[in-house]
């Protein structure tokens, strides 16, 4: 008994943390949904499913709840009293006589028991074997010709009842099988509930199982549909018979099978195939929206594009007009990395000749006023050549702001309106305001890529220049000219001059003065040549760079807070994705074949 007791407590205990764990994790799916109208209306459905959820947790230890559903006449009130044993609800034959859904349990029952509100239903206590474990609630009839759904009508008062319950009995004879009415009721019904599907009438129709199970196999599993005598029924319980045939196994069924555990285990699998029905709603819904989200991706990258193209196109010139600034930087980094040699001074000279020139001045300063504007002049120098490798090293700040058109910018934030609008997502992140921020936050995101990609393509070009042979041809070039030019002076100097017979006169001052125009001229055309290189090389590094840009990667940084919610909405699909997974597997898990019972598809 104790080991009994323990299972029974164990199962309940499982149970109770299946639902809260798989009801929070349905909550907190629907809490974190996006700014997306059909986000919105999944919520909704989630939270009604949740209702249910609590629903449940409060009838998990009660008896099993079945509920009648079926036309005007088909006898569910008479099906109702065969199954309990006496008379407790009012028959008739062809009018309606269920007005209100009767609830028939035992005396120590209430609705709040079972969670129903007792405003809702009328109770009728008895005291019957049949409701040990039992809990029958007769329910109006739904093919009645009131206003569907209107407050205080018999189908509002059997909507608002049928999702209470664990095992609907489809009552129907061969002239009510095919009531559209019926149908449509017991499709909103069927989610969340096993079905019994049971023709009356058994002494006076014809058998109509076969087409039935037809007309309902494309949404419903049938299960086994019983035949039945319902007041044949009644009538052998009066005179203290067993229930025999047909009606006996469909007493059986509802109570000994589906009692005790087997009515958690149904319940349990009411629950999951509920859930899965609202998540598979909540997949068409969004599915439906989809295409519209994916038009707001294209349209904005479509933006991007064309405002990342226009700013690619006036980089690229900017950067190639302002060359001889980064010409000059290029010759820095050359000479930062070629040592020490003779065409590496006249390479300092040439990149250095303003600060010697200005240097040179003060040897010549001989008053304090012409200290003064030495200093004015070398201060003004200095600032120019400060304020030109900022503005080298921030041209891509200066080109990427001044490159965003305002009007283009305003026009494609009214063109994403239109389109966040379309797919029902929220538009404040589309404000012009806001896409004005954006531009700016992207102008300095692409200076600083730029200025990092600009440094690595002076590196490489330097690099480039400054191989030994590179180096030992333009060092041996220069000194060639250097030799030649300085050994005809030396000669003169020691051999003509000194030795030689007779002695020659010493070279005059034109001879050096010519020289080293000489000597000015072939150091010029060197750095021509060398410059020339570099230029070339460097018009083709920043071309090649150029064209590596990505138009949309330019722009990335604008409509991002317009691109979120599609992100956002992505990962709100892919969190439902694994949610139905799982309760596949619980489903899975918990399913118990009956080929008694139905359900739907």
């Amino acid at each position: 008994m104790f080991e009994r007791m323990s299972t029974r407590e164990l199962s309940h205990l499982e149970l109770l943390a299946e639902v809260d764990t798989l009801g929070e994790s349905l909550q907190r799916w629907a809490a974190e949904s996006p700014a997306w109208r059909q986000a919105r209306a999944c919520r909704a459905l989630v939270h009604r499913l949740t209702e249910r959820l609590d629903a449940l947790r409060v009838r998990l230890e009660a008896p099993l709840l079945v509920a009648t559903l079926g036309g005007t006449g088909v006898g569910k009130s008479a099906l109702v009293n065969a199954l309990v044993g006496a008379e407790v609800v009012e028959t008739g034959k062809s009018r309606p006589t269920t007005g209100r859904p009767m609830l028939v349990c035992r005396p120590d029952l209430a609705p709040e028991s079972l969670g129903i509100d007792p405003a809702t239903v009328e109770v009728v206590h008895r005291d019957l074997p049949a409701l040990a474990n039992l809990v029958v609630i007769d329910c109006p009839d739904p093919d009645t010709t009131e206003t569907a759904g209107a407050p205080g009508t018999n189908l509002a008062r059997l909507r608002q009842i049928l999702p209470y319950c664990d095992v609907l009995l489809v009552a129907t004879t061969q002239q009510k099988y095919r009531s559209a009415r019926v149908a449509e009721e017991l499709a909103g019904a069927a989610a969340g509930a096993r079905l019994v599907f049971v023709q009356t009438h058994a002494d006076s129709d014809g058998d109509i199982r076969d087409d039935w199970r037809a007309m309902l196999d494309p949404r419903y599993a049938s299960g086994h549909i019983f035949l039945i005598d319902s007041l044949a029924a009644l009538a052998d319980a009066q005179n203290g018979l067993e229930p025999r045939g047909e009606f006996g196994a469909l007493v059986d069924l509802l109570t000994r099978q589906l009692a005790g555990s087997a009515a958690a285990r149904i319940r349990r699998a009411n629950l999951l195939d509920l859930v899965d029905q609202t998540l598979s709603a909540c997949s068409r819904r969004m599915e439906e929206g989809l295409p519209d989200v994916q038009r707001l991706r294209e349209a904005i990258e479509e933006q991007r594009s064309l405002l990342g193209t226009r700013l690619a196109r006036e980089m690229r010139a900017d950067l190639l007009s302002s060359r001889r600034q980064w010409e000059s930087r290029l010759l820095g980094e050359v000479l930062s990395r070629w040592g020490f040699s003779p065409f590496a001074l006249v390479l300092r000279l040439y990149h250095g000749i303003g600060g010697l020139v200005m240097r040179g001045l003060v040897l010549r300063a001989r008053t304090p006023a012409q200290m003064a504007l030495w200093g004015a002049v070398e201060g003004v120098r200095s600032w120019q050549a400060f304020r030109r490798r900022r503005q080298a090293e921030a041209a891509a700040a200066q080109v990427a702001a001044g490159c965003w058109d305002p009007a283009e910018l305003r026009s494609a934030a009214l063109v994403l309106d239109g389109y966040a609008a379309q797919a029902g997502i929220e538009q404040e992140s589309s404000t012009t305001e806001t896409v004005f921020r954006e531009a700016d936050a992207a102008a300095t995101g692409v200076a600083e890529t730029l200025a990092a990609e600009l440094q690595s393509v002076l590196g490489r070009a330097a690099q480039r220049h400054t191989g030994w042979f590179t180096r030992y041809r333009y060092d041996a070039l220069f000194l060639v000219v250097l030799v030649a030019l300085f050994f005809r002076p030396a000669k003169n100097f020691f051999y003509d001059s000194w030795l030689a017979s007779p002695p020659a006169p010493l070279l005059g001052v034109d001879f050096y003065l010519l020289s080293a125009f000489w000597l000015a001229v072939w150091c010029g055309v060197l750095l021509w040549s060398f410059n020339r290189r570099l230029r070339r090389c460097l018009a083709r590094e920043v071309g090649q760079l150029a064209e590596g840009w990505a138009a949309p990667r330019l722009a990335g940084g604008i409509f991002a807070r317009l691109e979120a919610p599609c992100g956002r909405i992505d990962h709100y699909r892919q969190e439902l994705a694994r949610l139905r997974q799982r309760v596949a597997a619980l489903r899975h898990r918990v399913a118990q074949p009956d080929e008694l019972l139905g359900y739907q598809r």
